[in-house]
């Protein structure tokens, strides 16, 4: 094995007591050595159960520091690691391990019941928050493991979320693992003293290769937790002197509406992030009251998942913007004719770096459809300023065409948030007789909050055309989610076409 691809044991070599893992719950601190020392075990245990170069090895857990322990000790002997996404049926995830066909799964005691019933013949279970797991890492094994390994081959399968179809396998090479991790670092600044606190999901790319692989990397901590509650992550940012943190608008949404936000400082956290799906602008507004750097990033399973830099600064100055392409890859914007977009004009975003990844498993089609000429088609849609920056202003499937006009459901959704009485907005193009398609809101109100159809297209008209002003008004008790935290749109769109008049539901 190349010394680049078992980078975590000369990273425990060069600091191998600095601690890399914090399990938040319970305040467990994991140095690097013992980190490597664990993968390691791991990395024999399997070997020693069969598992061999190429071979899958699944994980069924909520954030737990077994993700580390499989991942790396995937790492060193050459198989492949397969985070399963645990907020899906039982059926979806029988899905994804037919799909994959894993030898060996790991899960934790609170998804036994959901794995029944989706195992595969062959497959051998093994419980990862048990006694017979702590057996396996403090076994005595090999001091190291030999595997002949190069850096494009297969390291991690994250599968997507699916919700327009079947869950896709996304195939991350060593390469494109590490060069994302490269990427960021350099890019972002990051250094050995930095912390970060994981409430992503570790099946999930913003979980694992956003903050915690860079970070780990480069010799910082990384804090993990597994449940979600607003108060509880900002006690946690403080007890653990969190530098850096990343989490989707909806956790952020959640965060600012706690009545504890206005109470409390972060003086340790220098960087906000936002990712996962575009941030409303009101979120912005409420870190800058408190005087806290805050900025969005963009990125997919597909690649990195991060792609582009902005100082909080001028996140403050270009409100929206995700910033301009990273030191190691190559941005461009592509209109429907094929050619280049030029200044403020919207076109599909295409990607093309080492931290791109290798193909989708078993899907040769999708593959080719995504990348063409080296380049990932990534079906978002930006626009770049005169000075270099990107905004991302929605999904190239999601455009809504009225009356021959193209609608982005992001401009409106921005607006609608801004609405003092308006919780959280998502919007979408029903099929219209008249129009092709018309132009449908989505909302979830504050408490309390009283608000008619007519005083909302009033306050849409302030700021946007006629033709973007919704001609359809749903108010729900919450708008539906992926299991990754997104607004699902397939759900919007079903709960439209059922109810044909509009009205609160």
């Amino acid at each position: 094995m190349g010394w680049e691809l078992d980078w975590l044991e000369n990273r425990a070599r060069l600091s191998p007591a600095s601690v890399a893992i914090i399990e938040a719950d319970t305040n467990h601190k994991r140095t690097y050595d013992e980190v490597n020392k664990r993968a390691l075990a791991i990395a024999c245990w399997l070997d020693h159960q069969g598992v061999k170069k190429g071979d899958r090895v699944a994980l069924l857990s909520p954030n737990h520091i077994s993700y580390f322990d499989f991942l790396f000790a995937c790492g060193k002997l050459g198989a492949v690691f397969v985070p399963v996404n645990w907020r899906l049926s039982g059926e979806e995830i029988k899905y994804i391990l037919n799909d994959c066909h894993p030898k060996i799964i790991g899960c934790h005691s609170d998804f036994t019941e959901l794995l029944k019933g989706s195992c595969i013949d062959g497959t051998q279970v093994v419980q990862i928050n048990c006694h017979q797991y702590e057996e396996i890492i403090t076994g005595t094994w090999a001091d190291r493991i030999e595997s002949n390994l190069t850096e494009t081959d297969p390291l991690v399968i994250i599968y997507t979320g699916g919700t327009t179809g079947n869950p896709k396998g996304v195939v991350l090479s060593h390469q494109s693992i590490l060069w994302n991790a490269m990427n960021t670092i350099i890019s972002w600044n990051l250094t050995s003293s930095d912390k970060t606190l994981t409430y992503l999901p570790l099946f999930h790319t913003g979980g694992l290769n956003a903050l915690s692989i860079p970070l780990l990397l480069i010799g910082g901590t990384v804090v993990i937790a597994e449940y979600f509650e607003p108060v509880k992550a900002m006690e946690y940012l403080n007890l653990f002197k969190c530098s850096i943190v990343l989490f989707v608008p909806t956790m952020y949404h959640m965060i600012t509406e706690s009545p504890e936000f206005t109470k409390t400082s972060f003086p340790y956290t220098k960087l906000f992030l936002s990712g996962g799906a575009p941030c409303p602008l009101e979120i912005y507004e409420k870190f800058k009251q408190k005087g806290l750097p805050f900025k969005e990033g963009y990125g997919l399973s597909e690649a990195g998942p991060n792609n582009f830099f902005i100082t909080a600064d001028q996140a403050t100055v270009k409100k929206g913007s995700v910033g301009r392409p990273m030191i190691f890859n190559e941005i461009m914007l592509i209109k429907e004719d094929g050619s280049e977009a030029i200044v403020d004009e919207v076109g599909e975003v295409l990607i093309k770096g080492k931290h791109s990844f290798s193909h989708y498993w078993n899907n040769e089609k999708a593959t080719k459809e995504a990348v063409k000429d080296g380049w990932l088609y990534t079906g978002d849609l930006a626009r770049k300023d005169s000075d270099g920056f990107f905004f991302i202003v929605g999904r190239k499937k999601e455009i809504i065409i009225t009356g021959g006009e193209n609608v982005y459901p992001l401009e409106v959704e921005q607006w609608l948030s801004a609405h003092p009485e308006i919780n959280e907005a998502a919007v979408i193009g029903l099929p219209d007789r008249k129009w092709g398609e018309a132009v449908t809101a989505f909302l979830t109100l504050k408490d309390k909050a009283v608000i008619t159809e007519e005083e909302i297209k009033s306050y849409c008209r302030i700021k946007l055309g006629k033709y973007k002003i919704p001609r359809n008004i749903f108010v729900l008790k919450e708008l539906p989610k992926t299991p990754v935290g997104k607004v699902d749109k397939k759900q919007l769109k079903r709960i439209g076409t059922e109810n044909s008049i509009i009205k609160d539901c």
